[in-house]
C-alpha cells in the first residue's frame, strides 16, 4: 500500500507534500499541536482534502490514537526537517542572517544524507529501502498562528525548504491498524536526535 515517491501521488510529488506537511505541522497553535501531542487527541487538528497527515514529535516516543475517515491517503515523516526565514536560520527569525537557499539546503543535507537509522512499519510488516523515499521539497512558506510551537510572531514566513524521508499510504482499509515509525540522527556530530511514533489508528467506514 506505499505509493511510491515517483508516482506524484495524490497530484503532488514527495517533496511537495513534505512542504504541504510542514506548513500544515506549524499552522497549529501550541496549545494543540499534533506534534506535541502525547495522546492522539489533536490527531484531526487542520487535517482537509484527500491526504491525512500524520505528525512527528520534538524526539523521544510518542504513543498516539487516531481516528481517520476512509478514503485518505496517509502522509508521515520518518525523518524530516526545515530550515528558513521562520525556523531561525535567517533573517527574520535570526536577525542579520541573510537567507541563502542554497545554504538552507546543504544544511539539512548535511544531517540527512547519513541517517544513522530509519525504520517504518505498517500493521507489523516493516518497509523496505526507505532510503528511496527521500524527497527535497521546492522552496515554500509557512504561516504561523498565536502562540504557535517556534514562538515566533504570528505571520508568513519565506523561504523555508525542507527535506526527509518520507511515506505515502494508499488509503487503508476500514477497522484497525498500526503505523510504527523511528529515526535517529547526527546533528552535525553534536548529538543524536532521536524519535519514534507509534499509532493505533482506526479507520472509519463511512
Amino acid at each position: 500500500g506505499v505509493i511510491p515517491p515517483f508516482a506524484n501521488p495524490v497530484g503532488g510529488s514527495y517533496g511537495q507534500w513534505g512542504a504541504a506537511w510542514w506548513r500544515w505541522a506549524l499552522s497549529i497553535p501550541a496549545s494543540t499541536s499534533p506534534l506535541s501531542d502525547e495522546t492522539g487527541a489533536f490527531c484531526g487538528e487542520g487535517q482537509s482534502g484527500h491526504v491525512w497527515f500524520l505528525a512527528g514529535n520534538f524526539g523521544g516516543e510518542s504513543v498516539r490514537r487516531c481516528r481517520i475517515p476512509q478514503g485518505k491517503a496517509i502522509f508521515f515523516p520518518i525523518a524530516t526537517g526545515i530550515a528558513g526565514a521562520g525556523v531561525y536560520d535567517c533573517d527574520p527569525s535570526a536577525p542579520g542572517v541573510p537567507c541563502d537557499v542554497n545554504a538552507l539546503r546543504q544544511g539539512l543535507a548535511g544531517v540527512l544524507n547519513t541517517p544513522i537509522l530509519l525504520e517504518t512499519e505498517v500493521d507489523g510488516r516493516p518497509l523496505q529501502n526507505l532510503s528511496a523515499y527521500r524527497a527535497i521539497s521546492p522552496v515554500f512558506s509557512i504561516t504561523y498562528p498565536e502562540g504557535n510551537v517556534n514562538g515566533q510572531p504570528a505571520g508568513s514566513y519565506q523561504p523555508q525548504v525542507a527535506d526527509g524521508y518520507w511515506i505515502m499510504l494508499a488509503p487503508l482499509s476500514a477497522g484497525a491498524h498500526t503505523i510504527r515509525f523511528k529515526a535517529a540522527l547526527d546533528i552535525y556530530g553534536m548529538f543524536v536526535f532521536e524519535t519514534e511514533l507509534t499509532y493505533f489508528i482506526t479507520i472509519d467506514n463511512q
